[in-house]
């Protein structure tokens, strides 16, 4: 069904969703899978043009990325990853067609009209900007603090 599925990530407590969803649809279709973060800070928009060494935040993010990408490739799975830099959309939209990928799945906040309108909505933008089919998983913040720290450690533990 699937080949090659891009999963872009935001280094928080919703990637957990997707992770968890894309684990099962790839294990049962066979497919290899990326992992995208794309940065957006001042220092990852601006690398290449300004000639700027990696940020704090983007070395951050990287570790985050590898150690992901190294639990799907230990638990048998085909999996590369990609740090990218720049607005979100677009860079989830190019990375999909140039790593080939047949499948963007990402999560989604669950917000509403006027947070979307305030906040943005890249999976919005990716939706409207590509040909690649598009899966949306509502992610979730844990309920409770205890849950959130935990989920919190297992995703992120530095």
């Amino acid at each position: 069904m699937y080949r090659r599925i891009l999963v872009p990530l935001e280094n928080s407590p919703y990637d957990a969703a997707i992770l968890e969803h894309v684990r099962q649809l790839a294990k049962w279709s066979g497919a290899s899978v990326v992992l995208i973060h794309v940065a957006d800070g001042f220092a990852a928009r601006n690398a290449d043009q300004l000639e700027l060494r990696e940020s704090e935040e983007m070395r951050h993010d990287r570790a985050y990325l590898d150690r992901l990408c190294g639990e799907m490739q230990g638990d048998g799975m085909d999996a590369d990853c990609v740090l990218a830099g720049g607005d979100p959309a677009r860079e989830i939209v190019e990375a999909a067609e140039r790593e080939g990928c047949d499948l963007i799945a990402m999560s989604t906040h669950g917000h509403r009209f006027v947070k979307d309108v305030l906040f943005g909505s890249v999976a919005n933008e990716v939706r409207h900007s590509t040909r690649v089919p598009v899966l949306l998983v509502r992610g979730g913040q844990p309920q409770d603090a205890a849950a959130a720290s935990a989920a919190a450690r297992r995703l992120n533990p530095l």
